[in-house]
């Protein structure tokens, strides 16, 4: 498994990635996109999932924490942004660097000023 990508999402959310050659799998609710990751996990190292997936899917995303393989990158769908992608970005350099990347500062800093 060198440097295998893939896509799950809706149909229109995942054509781009799938032009560019990107494996692209159609799911049109959570239950198929679970299926489809369980499915293809130990295929490839790294799994696009549009955002109004991942969302209700969080607590199932959470077992590929552990291992370094599959990272699952949520990513906005053709219907936009829901920040989910951001704010697990935030999270992992948070815990990682103690920072808060976005704001600057440290993690009690950043709690201080936005609350």
């Amino acid at each position: 498994m060198t440097g295998k990508m893939a896509i799950v999402g809706d149909g229109d959310s995942i054509m781009v990635f799938q032009a560019a050659g990107v494996t692209a799998f159609a799911a049109e609710n959570e239950k198929k996109a679970r299926d489809i990751l369980r499915k293809i996990a130990k295929d490839y190292e790294v799994i696009f999932l549009t955002e109004e997936l991942a969302r209700p899917l969080a607590d199932f995303l959470k077992r590929f924490d552990e291992a370094p393989y599959p990272v699952v990158l949520p990513i906005p769908s053709g219907k936009g942004s829901g920040g989910l992608g951001e704010e697990l970005v935030r999270g992992a350099a948070e815990r990682a660097l103690g920072i808060d990347i976005f704001f600057g500062g440290s993690r009690e800093t950043s709690e201080e000023t936005h609350q």
